[in-house]
């Protein structure tokens, strides 16, 4: 047995599988992430409701907007960058790899978060239909049931979840579409308004949190790029599967946001809302439909709610993986399943985090709406958003230090717009986020969350230095392993020759 060099980085050389997912299976990941009927049902009827401005249909469009033009470059890089690593690959690449893995510290506990958080969402929804039906079943017997069937999916052939999706995010959709129809054919005073499309309501100060909010609710989209290791032709499925996931996701919410305005009348909107909350839709459309079509829609809410579990286990396993695959975590999380390619300990890993997580919640006997669902996912959120600031700022970084690779749109422009629209968007989120957790004002929790999220970011940045004074060979391949081995690229400015890039084995430029 030939033996290892010593001077070749302590690596694991086991890679996911390959060639497994298309388009439509990837755009599946991204909107199953932003899980559209939950935020129709719950989101968008919220804003009405805690905002009370009428202008919800062209946020979500405006939020679209940002998003598509974050895109741009998002997915330019991903031309160049395959990584199941993603935002913390981007960033190593962009602003360097100190800064890629206090990005990694950042992107564990915001996307875990997101992922636990949603249990407490599909615990209470399953409680309450059983109960509807006549059986008594608590929120965390329910949410036990769902984290099983997630745990076992997240270490099978990720194409299988892939198709668990399709099935679940088809009907999804198909009824979105039906109940957005019945809205619109049964408009308030018998004519369909368009005044809440109108962009003046835009104009206020109440435009920040709406903003925040909408966002929120796209958060997943970008887990397209942690699958570009397992996409068939990643160059392209993932550019056009994460187009794809935000453009869907947009006119989706922005199409039922402006339906349920015409089903109430604009002026009638915001105090229905306030009557009604997670109950809008239903009680808008059971007048014009049969009840088993209203039935299942509170189903098709809660595998809503099952799909985007099942797309945030696959984002968090990831992550782990590629940084155990790079020698920032320990080499086990760089393991794959030898028979199905799936993250192994990285999926293991987050089921048992979720399962005690979801246990002591239960055990306090905290409310799941509220405690779990509501503030964990807008905690992860909130870290979210810092991986998508930095990211755009590393997009552009990267394109100027190679410059020729993509033109100046989708090089310099998108990116720089981006960035300062995110820019705009985090400094309303950091400002109000106490708001958004709906504590009071002399609470910690106004300012604890975002300073804790820039102290794991500084642990993270202090473990890549060390990383570099103790292990070079292992601080050389962050951000650059793909088919399980390490590819480096200088820190400084690379040549713009083509000959000078490295290349992978499967022809992929990194």
């Amino acid at each position: 047995m030939a033996r290892k060099d010593p001077a070749e980085p302590d690596i694991i050389s086991s890679a996911l599988a390959r060639n497994r997912l298309g388009v439509p299976s990837v755009v599946f990941f991204g909107v199953a992430g932003a899980a559209p009927l939950t935020v129709i049902i719950g989101a968008i009827s919220a804003i009405y409701a805690i905002i009370g401005n009428t202008a919800v249909p062209v946020v979500y469009l405006v939020t679209a907007g940002i998003l598509s033009i974050f895109t741009v470059g998002f997915v330019a890089m991903s031309r160049h960058i395959v990584n199941s690593g993603a935002f913390y690959a981007y960033i190593s690449h962009g602003l360097g790899r100190v800064a890629g893995v206090g990005a990694a510290f950042v992107a564990l506990p915001a996307y875990a978060l997101m992922q636990i958080g949603l249990f407490g969402l599909f615990g209470s929804a399953a409680s309450d239909i059983l109960a509807a039906l006549g059986v008594k079943v608590g929120w965390f017997t329910c949410a036990l049931v769902a984290w099983a069937v997630v745990a076992v999916l997240g270490l099978l052939w990720v194409d299988l979840s892939g198709k668990v999706l399709a099935v679940l995010l088809v009907a999804e959709i198909s009824v979105v579409l039906i109940y957005d129809i019945v809205m619109i054919a049964n408009p308030a005073g018998g004519s369909v308004s368009f005044a809440t499309l109108s962009p003046g309501p835009l104009f206020t100060a109440d435009v920040g949190p709406m903003l925040v909010l909408a966002i929120a609710g796209f958060v997943g989209f970008e887990a397209t790029v942690v699958l570009s290791e397992e996409a068939k032709d990643p160059k392209r499925t993932i550019a056009r599967a994460t187009h794809l996931a935000v453009i869907l996701a947009g006119l989706l919410c922005g199409l039922s946001a402006w339906a349920m305005s015409v089903s109430t009348g604009p002026s009638q909107v915001v105090a229905f809302a306030q009557a009604n909350r997670t109950d809008m839709v239903f009680e808008l459309v059971a007048p014009h439909v049969p009840e088993i079509l209203v039935q299942l829609g509170y189903i098709l809410f809660m595998t809503s709610v099952f799909a985007a579990l099942l797309a945030f286990h696959a984002a968090v396993a990831r992550y782990q993986f590629a940084l155990g695959r790079e020698g920032v975590l320990p080499a086990g999380w760089g393991r794959t399943h030898p028979r199905t390619g799936a993250p192994l300990l990285g999926s293991v890993t987050q089921s048992v985090l979720a399962v005690a997580v979801l246990s002591a919640y239960a055990v306090a006997g905290l409310e799941p709406l509220f405690y779990v669902f509501a503030w964990l996912t807008t905690i992860g959120g909130l870290g979210v958003l810092f991986l998508m600031w930095s990211a755009s700022f590393a997009v552009l970084a990267f394109f100027v230090r190679n410059r020729g690779r993509e033109n100046m749109w989708r090089s310099q422009i998108a990116p720089m717009i981006a960035f300062l629209l995110l820019s705009a968007v985090l400094g309303i989120t950091v400002i109000g986020f106490g708001e958004l957790l709906q504590v009071s004002g002399d609470s910690p929790f106004q300012w604890l969350i975002p300073v804790l999220y820039l102290a794991v970011a500084a642990v993270g940045v202090g473990w890549a230095l060390v990383m570099r004074a103790a292990r070079p060979e292992a601080y050389a391949a962050i951000g650059r392993g793909v088919d399980g081995r390490t590819i480096a690229l200088p820190e400084g400015p690379p040549s713009t020759k083509g000959s000078h890039e490295p290349v992978g084995a499967r022809g992929y430029h990194y």
